[in-house]
């Protein structure tokens, strides 16, 4: 079976002790828009990057590279799952829906 070609990916991860949904960002930062992230388009670059993650585990959890696409403010998720991530909880009491309140 051929191998699928490499797309664009974010490394994404959990934040240890909060919970919320975290992106890597150029400046090897944990930020949590998904725009600010690092949108990586070589394949040898993506695996150094999930690598320099899963090394943090006193800071993340669960760290895996996440198909993106470039937008006009920066990433931008592929898949219906990450663009649910980027949002925060589905509960409005918490994390990044609390501000719309």
């Amino acid at each position: 079976m051929p191998r699928r070609p490499f797309t664009p990916k974010v490394v994404t991860a959990n934040r240890l002790l909060e919970g919320d949904v975290v992106y890597l960002s150029a400046a090897d930062e944990w930020v949590t828009d998904h725009h600010l992230a690092e949108l990586i388009e070589d394949e040898a670059i993506a695996q150094l990057r999930l690598l320099d993650a899963e090394r943090q585990p006193d800071i993340v959890v669960g760290a895996y590279l996440a198909d993106a696409k470039a937008g006009p403010d920066g990433p931008e998720p592929v898949h219906f799952r990450e663009t649910f991530r980027s949002r925060g909880p589905s509960n409005y009491a918490h994390g990044k829906q609390a501000e719309t309140l």
